[in-house]
């Protein structure tokens, strides 16, 4: 059987939608697993995998790998999912997966369950079709992406680094698809900044502000400095970075007292063009020319990545254009992913994934006719790097 063939197979489509539906009934919500990974980690040492467990912090992490050979071609993903918010909202539960309407309905059906079943799906396959294959194949799951993000692929990629073992590709599979599997591949993703702003000024009653300091109205000038700076313009990849304010709290509660202090949360999502540091000495400049008491708390939540064209990308458009007949763009849109983590060990990673219109929402979907085809695109993908 070909792998068009395959693709098409009544019985290749119904066990990856099986392997999806026996995911999706594991609540795995962050950052329990739930069996999601000796499910997993079972059908992977069925055909050759030696499977480790690192865990950290009460986070289930798994490291599969088979051959020793190079490259190394690595699946990534989550096993949690977010929470599913009032179970009587949804119209079936959303820990029972359910069919209906062509789609398959469940928390994690869409981010990213379906994604690990077309993994394993096309992985079996593959070893199936060439059990000689060259190079080595890995997966590293995680159940903590939806939540902290601390003791999930860091500690794997700390552990990898440690006893230099480095991955050539890898694909993560984010629901990257914006209206229709295949239209968009992720090949790189904009770093995250963040930052609490303390203002200080000096507390007094409302009816004497010259004896008081008001920070809040000290601060609204830099505030609107910051929101209508240039940050950088971008570039052929990414966007220009932007500066956004999430959050702002001031004021003891009360309507006649001018509050002491007044505490601003920011965040930039940057482009490659800027660097942290580069951005933190242009906020400090803006708040010292406006003569501001105040103090800053940064966290840098993700570097920038980006990979270029080259043989990963190749074989995933080939892929994509051989199951879907679409020409798949390559953006760096959206949030971060734990491709931030795996692009420090990693100089090719890309993220293929179903549809993301249902993600973190009430009857998440994905179509059940995608999952064969995503599977295909996987194995396509292996196909084309480890002959």
């Amino acid at each position: 059987m070909t792998m068009s063939q395959r693709s098409q197979s009544p019985v290749a489509a119904d066990a990856v939608i099986s392997l999806a539906e026996q995911l999706i009934a594991c609540r795995s919500v962050t950052p329990d697993d739930a069996g999601c990974t000796t499910i997993i980690g079972d059908r992977l040492r069925r055909i050759g995998f030696s499977c480790e467990f690192i865990n950290r912090g009460g986070v289930t992490n798994l490291w599969a790998r088979r051959g020793t050979a190079p490259p190394l071609f690595c699946f990534a993903g989550h096993t949690d999912v977010v929470p599913s918010g009032p179970q009587e909202s949804w119209q079936s539960d959303p820990f029972r997966p359910s069919r209906r309407d062509g789609r398959l309905f469940g928390r994690g059906a869409a981010d990213m369950k379906s994604s690990l079943a077309a993994f394993v799906d096309a992985t079996e396959a593959f070893i199936a079709e060439r059990p000689q294959h060259g190079g080595s194949l890995a997966f590293l799951l995680t159940s903590d992406e939806e939540g902290n993000a601390l003791d999930g692929t860091v500690a794997v990629t700390e552990a990898l680094v440690a006893r230099g073992e480095r991955i050539d590709y890898c694909i993560v599979g984010e629901p990257t698809a914006v209206s229709v599997l295949g239209d968009t591949v992720k090949v790189g993703r904009r770093g995250s900044l963040s930052c609490k702003l303390t203002v200080n000024g000096v507390q007094g009653h409302v009816a004497y502000p010259q004896l008081a300091q008001n920070p809040i109205h000290r601060a609204a000038p830099a505030i609107a400095e910051l929101a209508a700076t240039v940050w950088d313009e971008g570039d052929e990849s990414f966007p220009p970075t932007s500066w956004q304010v999430s959050n702002i709290h001031g004021g003891t509660g009360a309507g006649n007292v001018i509050p002491g202090s007044v505490d601003i949360e920011f965040n930039f999502r940057f482009a490659t063009v800027s660097t942290p540091e580069s951005l933190q000495a242009r906020v400090a400049q803006i708040l010292d020319r406006h003569g501001l008491d105040y103090a800053t708390q940064w966290t840098l939540g993700a570097r920038p990545f980006l990979t270029g064209r080259g043989a990963l990308i190749d074989a995933a458009l080939a892929a994509i254009r051989a199951e879907t007949g679409i020409e798949a763009e390559l953006l760096t849109t959206g949030g971060t992913s734990d491709g931030r983590f795996i692009a420090e060990i990693c100089p090719g990673l890309i993220e293929i994934g179903p549809v993301n219109a249902s993600i973190h929402k009430i009857d998440e979907s994905v179509a059940i006719a995608d999952l064969p085809r995503l599977s295909a695109i996987y194995r396509r993908i292996l196909e084309r790097l480890l002959p």
